[in-house]
């Protein structure tokens, strides 16, 4: 076996290696050569080599988000690290285990006009669980350390730094490690929660009519059946899911704009909950946020093992549990109650169905016509990832197969790095995965395409609308030259070269007909990874998504 000769790179290595940590994304670089060196050389790991910084974290992140496990990135010093600062601002609002890595100088070429260097330590205090700020000799101190970062990363669920000065030479190996690493034990998990709690909040559940569960991003599997049939035959509870939830049920509302956007004051104030419960991550709908801040629930009640937040102005509990564990130790102190809020919903949600289905027939071919022909499409038990901004508004607004694993980057909802996440997802999960991005995102996260890991089955649904449609909905777009070129931002390009030049498969599509042609061709091909660039017209799309609300009463 080959080993860094530099101890402080053998100590983080076999910390890293005691404590589960296999999957090593690195960006080529040479202060950060031994760290390489003994990662590469050990076969307990897999390694993968990502040139660009920003694509090499959004790259692991997507490891990380399919393993639910941390994924280390590992870098040279000076600028290379500044980059893996969009990933891991994602990672600590989505709760992703992620674990930076960087080679820095030493302490004492730091600001003194030396190469290649900047300040690292806490560079990314704001949003990491913890700064593991090494000294340059293998000790207990550091040890202790690098433990307590990667055991914050596993029982925290979000992203922490390792930053660990080297001295040249760099280089040099040995055979035979030089180092006794200390190892300290993950901390014991809550599993229940206390019995009074229970008896006081079922108390409540009891005497209340009118139940909102609203689940935000939630990975998939992560509920029992019979919890899902206990919510679902409670008359007096409503369950509003997201494309993200990854919760289905017949009578969950999984198209919360379809049915809440229409609603008059009145219709507000009858849905307004005794109790609103919520649970995942990041909430996509804007209209439901609004709802809820409006028109306030008695009781707000958050159930996450490790945070709160106040999204709504008036949370009145944190339930510190997995949400599986909490309903499967709550529900059974707790009794149905007849109302009609579910049936009620129930009948809106029916005819919101009939007139969408109406409208779709009488538009012609734009993004919103787009969505409906190419989600049904979509295969069977395979991993779906959506880019930010128009792409996952839209995905909101159609039923998706309970088989389909669903994905977005909702943490930060930034368009940054949503083509190699889905690389990344793609890389660590057998399923087919396909990524429906828009053309803004697509261009933007272009450098996720210098990959050798794609996997040959991996599929990009590219729709080019060509530029920022999502600006086009929003309140005080006006159709200026300024609002083209610096909001929009327009463009007449395409990505054929693109796709050419890492050699991905590449078709078009700009009519329904081309569509469902193009379609058949690209599940078909599975030897190598594809992109299919659906061009739609800019100026049209808006109108039709805008009437589209118009129409659902």
């Amino acid at each position: 076996m080959i080993y860094p000769k530099i101890p402080l790179a053998q100590s983080i290595i076999q910390i890293c290696l005691d404590k589960g940590i296999k999957n090593i994304v690195i960006s080529p670089g040479s202060r950060n050569a031994p760290l390489t060196i003994g990662f590469v050389n050990n076969p307990a790991f897999n390694c993968y080599s990502i040139a660009d910084e920003r694509c090499a974290a959004f790259f692991a992140l997507g490891i990380a988000q399919q393993i639910r496990q941390p994924v280390a990135v590992v870098c040279t010093s000076g600028s290379a690290l500044l980059n893996y600062y969009p990933a891991f601002a994602e990672a600590f609002y989505s709760q992703i285990p992620f674990i930076v890595i960087s080679a820095d100088r030493p302490q004492s070429k730091i600001d003194i006009g030396d190469g290649q260097t900047i300040r690292q330590e806490n560079v990314f205090k704001n949003h990491s669980l913890y700064n593991a700020n090494l000294t340059e000799e293998a000790c207990l101190d550091n040890d202790l350390k690098i433990n307590k970062a990667i055991n914050k990363s596993i029982s925290n669920k979000g992203p922490v730094h390792i930053n660990c000065p080297f001295e040249e030479p760099l280089y040099q190996t040995v055979s035979k490690l030089d180092v006794n690493v200390t190892i300290t034990a993950l901390p014991k998990k809550k599993k229940k929660f206390d019995i009074d709690d229970i008896v006081e909040y079922a108390t409540i559940w009891n005497s209340s009519k009118k139940k909102l569960i609203l689940v935000g991003e939630n990975k998939p599997n992560k509920m029992d059946a019979e919890i899902i049939e206990l919510l679902a035959n409670d008359p007096s509870v409503v369950v509003m899911t997201e494309t993200t939830s990854n919760l289905h049920h017949p009578i969950f509302l999984n198209n919360i704009d379809t049915i809440i956007t229409p609603f008059s004051k009145k219709d507000f104030e009858y849905f307004t909950p005794d109790i609103l419960i919520t649970f995942g991550g990041m909430v996509v709908s804007k209209r439901i946020k609004a709802f809820l801040r409006q028109y306030q629930p008695s009781n707000h009640w958050h159930i996450d093992s490790l945070r709160a937040y106040d999204t709504y102005g008036c949370l009145t509990k944190h339930f510190k549990i997995e949400p599986n564990l909490f309903f499967n130790q709550f529900l059974p102190f707790t009794i149905p109650v007849n109302t009609d809020y579910s049936a009620n919903l129930q009948e809106i949600a029916e005819l919101r169905k009939v007139k969408h289905t109406e409208y779709l027939k009488k538009i012609p071919f734009t993004d919103f016509k787009v969505f409906n022909n190419i989600i049904p499409t979509l295969p069977k038990n395979s991993l779906l990832q959506l880019s930010n901004s128009s792409t996952i508004r839209y995905a909101q607004l159609f039923d998706i197969d309970a088989s389909i694993d669903v994905f977005c980057n909702r943490g930060t909802s930034g368009i940054d790095g949503s083509t190699s996440t889905a690389i990344g997802a793609a890389v660590a999960n057998n399923k087919p995965t396909v990524l429906i991005t828009g053309d803004i995102g697509f261009l933007y996260d272009s450098n996720a395409l210098w990959n050798e890991c794609i996997p040959k089955n991996f599929k990009i649904i590219l729709i080019n609308n060509g530029g920022g449609g999502i600006f086009r909905i929003l309140p005080g777009h006006e159709e200026t030259t300024v609002f083209n070129q610096f909001f929009e931002t327009s463009h007449c390009l395409t990505v054929e070269p693109l796709a050419k030049m890492y050699g991905f498969e590449y078709s078009t599509a700009s009519d329904e007909t081309s569509l469902a042609k193009s379609l058949k061709a690209f599940y078909a091909q599975n030897t190598i990874p594809c992109i299919l660039e659906i061009f739609t017209p800019t100026r049209t799309n808006d109108a039709i998504l805008l009437q589209y609300f118009k129409e659902l009463v």
